[in-house]
């Protein structure tokens, strides 16, 4: 490591805080075709939270619960509903990377904590990012256990027979901001983490009839770890971006990306499991071909499953996105499948906001 740099080895895992975990584990389990790999509660000793690991691929879930009603967690849950707590990196000095990212302006959530047990230590510390979102850096090559201190192998509490349905890591999670907070939390990426902007958006590019937003794509210097951070533009009527902020009453993650190899088979799966997504018209694959140029997929089942595809300088991309996985209209999905490309449709973002207006006329929004 050089001097000053702090390195993220890759996105550790993502800790969700949702009102019942054992109920959620279930949903993204069966639903979306995790396995529960770890659990930690009162049986290992955890007095006053419940946490559940969920893997698929490369991806790691925490879904975490409280256990009383003064814990933290309780707040966070009745303030914002079931959300995104923690996006946590992997370091490899997580005690240098904390210390260094204060140096450069961030504010401490949490100071260096180092967890054991029989299997090794695991060092933590984390900072705070957007709303009361945070970045905890991970430590881990001391320690050979299932997860971490306090987890122990989900055993019997795992669903059985659970197949995956394909998807694979995180290609990037978005997160919404407030008006005139995009180019503050951008700058916070750049400063403190070292991300450089790969790509932005304006009203211009990401707009309807009604509503409009603005965008910033933070990426790390390997590529591996990418944040889109959305605002608010002035539109007709109230954005996406805007409702997100109303009922997760702050700034907040608002989606999470993930890759699939074959996202046909994938959005199948989740479909036939009862997942929820967004549709665009028919009319969108008339010369959807024309735009796009040739691509190696079928148009037909893309057709009937509602699979979005757009083409940058470098190849094409597939994407879709789940309606909200909660009964707010916060936290959703988009699976995407990368054949080259490596933007994030903007060809596609006038039929997908369309696609959420429709969703928010029918919640009375809009």
């Amino acid at each position: 490591m050089s001097e000053n740099k702090i390195k993220l080895n890759r996105i550790d895992h993502l800790e969700f805080y949702v009102g019942n975990a054992k109920q959620c584990a279930f949903y993204y389990q069966y639903g979306l075709g995790f396995k529960l790999t770890a659990y930690s509660g009162l049986e290992t000793g955890s007095k006053d939270k419940t946490s559940y690991l969920l893997e698929q691929g490369k991806i790691k879930f925490i879904l975490s619960s409280p256990l009383n009603s003064n814990h933290p967690i309780s707040e966070h849950i009745r303030k914002h509903g079931d959300g995104v707590k923690d996006i946590a990196f992997e370091v490899d000095d997580a005690i240098f990377c904390y210390e260094e990212a204060l140096r450069r302006g961030a504010q401490s959530a949490s100071d260096p904590v180092t967890l054991k047990d029989d299997n090794g230590e695991i060092i933590k510390a984390s900072i705070k990012t957007y709303g009361e979102t945070i970045h905890s850096f991970i430590e881990r090559k001391n320690y050979n256990g299932v997860f971490m201190p306090g987890f122990i192998p989900a055993g019997d509490r795992a669903i059985k027979g659970i197949k995956e349905t394909g998807l694979v890591a995180i290609d990037h999670i978005v997160g919404n901001v407030e008006l005139g907070g995009m180019n503050k939390w951008a700058e916070f990426y750049r400063n403190v983490l070292g991300f450089d902007r790969l790509i932005s958006f304006d009203d211009k590019d990401i707009s309807t009839e009604y509503t409009a937003l603005m965008s910033i794509v933070m990426q790390n210097d390997t590529g591996k770890v990418k944040f889109p951070i959305n605002e608010p533009a002035k539109g007709k009527r109230k954005s996406q971006i805007e409702e997100y902020l109303d009922f997760y009453e702050s700034p907040g993650v608002q989606h999470i990306a993930m890759i699939t190899g074959n996202i046909i088979e994938t959005v199948t799966a989740l479909r036939e499991r009862g997942v929820d997504f967004l549709t665009v018209p028919k009319t969108y694959y008339d010369d959807v071909l024309n735009r796009v140029g040739k691509i190696d997929e079928d148009l037909k089942p893309l057709s009937e499953l509602g699979i979005l595809i757009d083409r940058d300088e470098d190849g094409y991309l597939l994407q879709i996105f789940t309606k909200p996985v909660e009964d707010r209209p916060t936290l959703f999905f988009e699976v995407i499948q990368r054949k080259g490309a490596k933007s994030f449709g903007k060809g596609n973002f006038k039929a997908l906001f369309e696609a959420i207006e429709r969703e928010q006329a029918l919640r009375g929004t809009l």
